[in-house]
């Protein structure tokens, strides 16, 4: 769409929240049929585990929300406990982002340096501590 002059019209603050919900709602429907817990499903592998034979802070995030969405919370648990303690902090950003689009507020959340340090060097620990570990 265009205004008056021809230029486009930006779309609503709450057009990119609900965006994200329908793809991951989308995602999530996809997934609740397929076992990624079973060989040979249609599902993307990670590429640092392809090339590194490690596991990254993202490694076994596909099964942990799989277990998640059939109530299976201890296996949840196991497959990735860093991802299952960050869901309510991204659950709660995407309410927010959610809740100022609907509000006709465009949202973006700043973070300080020393919260970038702190989340990549979490990261970083639990990558080493994972593959240390096991």
């Amino acid at each position: 769409m265009a205004d008056a002059w021809g230029r486009p019209r930006p779309l609503h603050p709450a057009t990119a929240p609900a965006a994200a919900l329908v793809a991951g709602a989308a995602g999530l429907a996809l997934l609740y049929g397929t076992d990624p817990h079973q060989p040979g499903q249609l599902l993307p592998r990670c590429p640092f585990h392809l090339v590194t034979g490690l596991l990254c802070p993202a490694c076994g995030g596909t099964r942990m929300v799989y277990d998640l969405m059939h109530g299976h919370l201890g296996q949840a648990w196991l497959d990735n406990r860093a991802l299952l303690l960050a869901a309510p902090f991204a659950l709660a950003l995407w309410g927010r982002w959610t809740w100022e689009g609907l509000h006709g507020r465009a949202w973006r959340p700043r973070m300080g340096r020393m919260v970038q340090v702190a989340v990549l060097a979490t990261a970083v620990a639990w990558t080493v501590v994972r593959n240390l570990v096991g």
